[in-house]
C-alpha cells in the first residue's frame, strides 16, 4: 500500500559549460547548438548592454563571424561591478567558442586580446593592522 514518488531528476543543461573570472565577478556559460541566441541572466543582450559595454562583449562574437551564428550561448554573471563583469562576460564568451570550434578561433583571439582566453589573476590586497587599506598608514607627526 505504500505509495512510491517518483522524483524527477534535476534538469541538466545540455552543452559545454565554461567559466570566467575578474575580480569578485564570475560568469558562467552554456554553450549548445542552437540559431546565435546570446542571453545574459535570462536577458537578451540586444537589451542587457548598450553603449561601449555591448561593443565590449560583442567582440569575440565580431571575432568569430558566422560561426556564432549556430550556438545559443548562455551566461550567468555575479558579483563585482558592471565594468568587471563585462569583462567577465567577454572572456566567458570567447572560451565557449572556442571549446566549440576549436584552434583556429583560439588563434584569433589570442592575436587580438590575450585577455579574451586568460582570466585576470590580480585580486584586491587584504587590509593590514595599522592602516586604512591595504598600504595606506596612519600620517606620523614628527613634533
Amino acid at each position: 500500500m505504500e505509495e512510491e514518488k517518483k522524483v524527477k531528476p534535476a534538469a541538466k543543461k545540455a552543452g559545454m559549460i565554461v567559466k570566467a573570472k575578474k575580480k569578485n565577478a564570475v560568469a558562467r556559460a552554456v554553450i549548445k547548438k542552437g540559431t546565435g541566441v546570446i542571453k545574459i541572466n535570462h536577458i537578451n543582450i540586444k537589451v542587457y548592454a548598450k553603449g561601449y559595454i555591448k561593443e565590449l562583449i560583442l567582440e569575440p562574437v565580431r571575432l568569430a563571424g558566422d560561426a556564432v551564428k549556430e550556438y545559443d550561448i548562455e551566461v550567468n554573471v555575479k558579483g563585482s561591478g558592471f565594468m568587471s563583469q563585462a569583462v567577465a562576460i567577454r572572456s566567458c564568451i570567447a572560451k565557449a567558442l572556442v571549446r566549440a570550434k576549436g584552434k583556429k578561433l583560439k588563434e584569433i583571439f589570442t592575436a587580438y586580446d590575450r585577455t579574451l582566453l586568460v582570466d585576470d589573476v590580480r585580486r584586491v590586497e587584504s587590509k593590514k593592522p595599522l592602516g586604512r587599506k591595504a598600504r595606506k598608514k596612519k600620517q606620523k607627526s614628527k613634533r
